[in-house]
């Protein structure tokens, strides 16, 4: 089994009395109603890092502190999180707090499962993980009682043995017990066992296990943190690995060691399993998504472009122009695809295809289809080519494709030419390396469709002036057109980032070849006066910007809401 490994004894080191009496107003509270939470501050050494922190809800401001001491709330009712400064480690340690974190629970939960015997067959009968949790709950009540006199010494060993053979068959424990049980038992048969606190976390992006040690973490503010969680031995980290599979319906062997899936809550996990294929034993990655995507503004807010780039793309994207957002791996592709999605017209149908489920368009006429990725490879599996296929029969306004990489590029380019804007992300670093790419096997392209692609957004995670990792747009370009005699391609660059600054250069001012050529005169402006949607752009820049500043609109949902309501009334 994985094992908790933090940075700091477990011993208790203050009495929980004198403890709650130093804790400030709010811990005391949260505290109060969650008794875990401070048997486990008993263990923090208080004396040498100080009173951890309490944040309801974190901002991106904490990502300045160097020596960081904050614990704040999961969305899962009673789980905690615990970012602490580790002087020994070039990275912090992340730590889940659980309902169960103090209590000694191994003989009390295999009495539980044993007796849970008993209800397998209507466990059987439960499809959905509702169902199975709630079933488990119903199990345990039936064979557990909570008595608050109910006392354990030492491991409990022999309290729960008597308790276990009293005259009405139940086992008996104490009520904090009995809480930590069904918790336990609900993570580790519904949930993913003791990774499951963390796919709780909203400021979770990703979950990554290289084999043997530390389970890693991305976060959207502390960046990267090691896991508390540690595999030391290759057959409990095989044995978690296998079960995960499983899980999600993938599963893998030695004879198929590799699987990409989906997990219940839409999270997107990578699998690579056995010690032949990797030194450090099986491996894993789970991706995970926000339930509310970013919106245009909060990447206007956190630097990854300005308020004029987001007006060139909402002008692009609302006059019927495919979009590629194009960069390395976890450089904010999907997330700006995500966030420009608000820009596409409120009344468009929208058709969205994907390998694994992980946009969120906010449009009412939105069809979703997805890979299906629970079932194993076929002759008849049904693959993205084929969605994209079948998508220019259902009449879209607008073709959204999660990600390019294969012979489906070919049928998006066929989409572009025959009218239908398409969108979606590509792994390329470079305007020159999209196009290689796109001509090139597998994808195929031919060269002399590229020009139906007008906007490349290029991406990327880079090291800014102070020192810091952030996402940037680093380039918007242009496509102009494909030079059939020296089998060349012409693009403009409209916008640039500068590394010196960290600001934008709208280097295309008074220069776009599709403001000037296409988007002006669908707007019907003469042909003599072409320069006059700059204006329109400037002041679409300003809409953005007073929504942003002085409403504080920033919500992915409501904005979309107000720029509906705005483009209604010719405002935007």
């Amino acid at each position: 089994m994985p094992t908790i490994t933090l940075p700091f004894t477990k011993e208790k080191k203050i009495d929980a009395t004198s403890l709650y009496q130093m804790l400030p107003k709010v811990l005391q509270d949260v505290t109060g109603d969650n008794p875990h939470l401070l048997s486990y501050l008993q263990t923090v050494p208080i004396d040498e890092v100080g009173i951890p922190q309490y944040h309801p809800k974190l901002n991106r401001k904490l990502d300045e502190l160097k020596q960081p001491n904050i614990i704040y709330p999961t969305r899962a009712l009673g789980n905690f999180v615990h970012i602490y400064f580790d002087p020994t480690d070039e990275r912090h340690t992340y730590i889940s707090i659980e309902p169960a974190t103090d209590t000694n629970m191994d003989w009390l939960l295999r009495q539980i499962e044993t007796r849970l015997l008993d209800f397998t067959d209507d466990l059987l009968n439960m499809n959905t993980d509702e169902e199975k949790k709630q079933s488990f709950l119903t199990g345990i009540d039936k064979v557990c009682i909570a008595d608050g006199n109910a006392e354990t010494k030492g491991n409990g060993l022999v309290s729960r043995v008597q308790f276990g053979r009293n005259g009405n068959n139940k086992i008996k424990c104490t009520p904090q017990e009995l809480r930590a049980a069904k918790y336990l038992i609900v993570r580790d048969k519904v949930g993913v066992g003791i990774l499951d606190p963390i796919l709780h976390d909203p400021y979770v992006e990703d979950i990554s296990c290289s084999g043997l040690g530390h389970v890693f973490i991305e976060h959207k503010i502390f960046h990267s943190l090691k896991n508390s969680v540690t595999f030391e031995d290759m057959d409990d980290l095989d044995e978690f690995v296998l079960r995960l599979a499983e899980r999600v319906k993938k599963p893998v062997s030695l004879g198929k060691p590799i699987a990409d899936a989906t997990l219940p809550d839409g999270s997107r996990i990578n699998i690579v399993y056995g010690r032949d294929l990797t030194k450090r034993g099986s491996n894993f990655t789970i991706r995970q998504f926000s339930d509310t995507p970013m919106s245009v503004l909060e990447l206007v807010e956190m630097g990854t472009l300005d308020y004029k780039m987001a007006a060139y793309l909402s002008m692009t994207i609302e006059d019927g122009m495919s979009v590629f957002i194009s960069g390395e791996t976890a450089s904010g592709k999907t997330t700006t695809l995500n966030a420009l999605t608000t820009f596409i017209p409120p009344n468009h149908k929208v058709v969205s295809i994907e390998d694994t489920p992980e946009l969120k368009v906010p449009h009412k006429h939105w069809l979703q289809e997805v890979v299906q990725t629970t079932k194993q490879e076929s002759e008849n599996e049904v693959t993205m080519f084929d969605l994209l296929k079948a998508s220019l029969r259902q009449r879209p306004n607008e073709i959204i494709v999660g990600e390019i990489r294969g012979p489906e590029g070919a049928i998006a380019f066929q989409a572009m030419q025959t009218g239908h804007p398409v969108m979606s992300t590509f792994h390329a670093a470079s305007v020159q390396k999209l196009i290689q790419r796109l001509t090139g096997t597998p994808i195929n392209v031919p060269k002399t469709y590229i020009d139906n692609l007008n906007v490349i957004v290029i991406q990327s995670a880079v090291k800014l002036p102070n020192g810091k990792l952030g996402r940037r747009v680093l380039s918007l370009n242009e496509i102009v057109g494909y030079d059939g005699v020296n089998e060349s391609f012409a693009f403009l660059e409209i916008f640039r980032w500068d590394p010196v600054t960290d600001s934008f250069e709208f280097t295309g001012y008074m220069n776009s070849f599709l403001l000037e050529q296409k988007i002006a005169l669908r707007r019907g402006i003469p042909t003599h006066q072409l320069k006059r949607i700059y204006q329109e752009l400037d002041r679409r820049a300003k809409v953005l910007e007073k929504l942003h500043k002085e409403r504080g609109i920033t919500n992915f949902y409501e904005l979309l809401t107000v720029l509906a309501t705005a483009q209604q009334q010719g405002l935007f």
